[in-house]
């Protein structure tokens, strides 16, 4: 039996990935004290590891997929498949500064900086990231050409230019300025915690939400390319689901007409005589946005509306095309 190994993230968005991971399949079960995880099918073997990992983890092989972020991917230059877009663990990698500073973007930084000859500290988890935004800078190019920042951990050094330097944090980037460094680069949901420690916002380098990812070597291998799929599917179902509203509700039949050309659907509504003559039961998928709209309009001529959200959306039709492609 061919298994999948699946990589799963620890920390921030472990929450958020076990819903998902509950509303895509009937059984999880997450044993405490460990990183394994058990699915409802013996086919996928899921371990927990954090999310900065996932991204090399599963290029070098290790994992045939995992759920990391996409900045993690990006910072890691992981050539991996990107094969979903989670829509959870939304951010925003920015680069802030000290909100007594008068600098409007780290571009002014810069050249201010290299004016005066200071040396100019950054901190960030994203070194690579941090590295690459810096040098597309057009002060920074104005002033040091195509020479690297150095960037800074306790075990090595890289990079020529010493005039700008890029330090690995370790957490807690928010509470490193003004004493220990100039600007960082951190992600941040609201900037709220940001505001809290005096800093202000200058940049947004990008944006990144949950993906799921997959090793390109393990996407051509026809004994695991359907059951990666089946975990496509069944995470997108799970995605698709929290869009939507399943509607059940009753009509007169001189009202049908009318009521369906009234209600969104996700192909059509379905329509069933019910056991009394001249009532109709209707049974659709409408998305989540268009209820509150339509609710008005059914108050006047419907009956007995239940609404559930679904679980899963499964677009069967869609996947295999993916799948076949």
């Amino acid at each position: 039996m061919t298994i999948v190994k699946f990589a799963v993230p620890k920390g921030s968005i472990e929450e958020a990935t076990f819903k998902i991971l509950e509303k895509s399949w009937t059984r999880v079960v997450r044993r405490e004290r460990t990183y394994r995880v058990i699915l409802d099918d013996p086919q996928i073997s899921v371990k927990m590891l954090r999310p900065q990992e996932i991204p090399s983890l599963v290029y070098n092989g290790l994992y045939d997929v995992g759920i990391t972020g996409k900045d993690w991917v990006k910072e890691t230059h992981s050539d991996v498949e990107v094969l979903l877009n989670l829509e959870y663990g939304k951010i925003k990698l920015v680069i802030a500064i000290p909100d007594s500073y008068h600098f409007k973007s780290l571009d002014e930084m810069i050249a201010q900086y290299a004016r005066k000859k200071k040396v100019l500290r950054i901190s960030s988890e994203y070194l690579t990231t941090a590295s690459k935004f810096i040098m597309q800078c057009k002060n920074y190019k104005k002033f040091y050409g195509s020479k690297q920042p150095v960037i800074v951990t306790p075990w090595l050094s890289l990079g020529t230019n010493k005039n700008v330097q890029i330090f690995l944090s370790f957490g807690a980037t928010e509470a490193k300025p003004p004493e220990d460094v100039d600007a960082i680069m951190d992600v941040t949901e609201t900037g709220t915690t940001l505001v809290q420690n005096q800093l202000k916002i200058v940049d947004t380098v990008m944006e990144s939400t949950a993906v799921l990812i997959a090793n390109k070597t393990a996407l051509k291998d026809k004994s695991k390319r359907g059951k990666i799929f089946d975990i496509v599917t069944m995470l997108r179902g799970a995605v698709e689901g929290k869009k939507h509203l399943h509607l059940f509700l009753n009509v007169k039949q001189e009202n049908l007409s009318r009521l369906l050309a009234e209600l969104p659907s996700l192909k059509r509504p379905t329509v069933s005589p019910l056991s009394e003559k001249g009532w109709y039961g209707i049974n659709t998928i409408i998305p989540k946005s268009e209820f509150h709209k339509i609710v008005p309009k059914l108050r006047k001529i419907a009956q007995g509306l239940v609404v559930h959200e679904p679980k899963q959306i499964l677009s069967l039709e869609e996947i295999k095309r993916d799948e076949e492609s």
